[in-house]
């Protein structure tokens, strides 16, 4: 793998964020993940994404622990402070040199494609500006520009170039739009993703709570699915078969009125969630086996 497309290591601090920052002050906040179904539906339609999912994922069998792996980077390369973030950075890029094979269509692909590799970063910024607005706190123009910002400069952390993501807010809406009518596609990851938010796989449970989840699942399912299907457009509904309907609209107003109402009874700890779950999961961070960094 080239190095010369990762920034040095003395730029890494001009690069992460910081306490003061937005992305710092709202990533964390325990309302996106509600958004983290509609994220990745928008990252497995495009082709590449969901061909590499498809044949290299531990998605479908172990749905709970891709989540956890997600959180681990993401809380990394934004709380974690410049030393974890840049190298979260050089080992994710690494791992994805080995993610290539053949698409349904037959066309090879691979991870590193610029296109797609930008696009999965761009999806998480989507999603936590998605994910205040319909359940949280409602961002501003200014702070949709600066969250953007500070996540294009997360973003050469990867490896990913100035010139892969559109440089304003603006830009980034028109990026997303085209992306959506362009690029695309109902893929089979994509049926994947839904069925498994559907039908939740079990987390690891105690005895005392599994025969709760059989009930739990049910009412998870309908959650997810409300919520994902909500947050997407009309027209990746209408490309993926997806319903919607004037009650399924009610309901979603529903839950995003609850859940931004209890933004004032809401603890510091779920408002932002990212250090204290980097604190939780350090144990499991520090043994987990990321490829080496190259």
């Amino acid at each position: 793998m080239s190095t010369s497309i990762l920034p040095s290591a003395a730029d890494w601090p001009s690069l992460t964020p910081h306490p003061g920052t937005i992305t710092w002050r709202r990533a964390g906040d325990a309302r996106v993940l509600i958004a983290a179904g509609y994220a990745l539906l928008l990252q497995v339609a495009h082709p590449t994404v969901g061909a590499g999912v498809g044949e290299h994922s531990q998605f479908q069998r172990d749905p709970w622990g891709r989540l956890l792996r997600t959180l681990d980077y993401t809380c990394t390369i934004v709380y974690g402070g410049p030393q974890a973030a840049g190298e979260m950075g050089r080992r994710m890029r690494s791992f994805h040199t080995e993610i290539k094979g053949t698409r349904p269509d037959g066309q090879r692909y691979h991870a590193l494609e610029p296109v797609p590799y930008a696009w999965v970063h761009a999806t998480l910024a989507d999603a936590i500006v998605a994910a205040h607005a319909r359940f949280g706190r409602p961002f501003t123009d200014t702070q949709r520009e600066q969250l953007w910002s500070e996540w294009r400069a997360l973003g050469r952390l990867l490896g990913i170039r100035e010139r892969d993501l559109p440089p304003g807010w603006q830009a980034f809406c028109e990026y997303v739009e085209a992306m959506v009518q362009r690029e695309l596609e109902h893929t089979p990851a994509v049926d994947e993703v839904l069925a498994a938010l559907a039908r939740p796989a079990p987390p690891e449970l105690s005895v005392l709570y599994r025969p709760l989840w059989p009930l739990a699942r049910v009412q998870l399912g309908h959650f997810l699915r409300v919520a994902t299907v909500g947050l997407l457009g009309p027209a990746l509904r209408e490309r993926f078969g997806l319903s919607w309907t004037r009650a399924d609209e009610l309901e979603l107003r529903a839950i995003g009125g609850a859940l931004r109402g209890a933004t004032p009874l809401m603890p510091a700890s779920l408002r932002n969630t990212g250090p204290g779950y980097l604190r939780w999961r350090q144990r499991q961070l520090e043994s987990t086996p990321w490829p080496a960094a190259g």
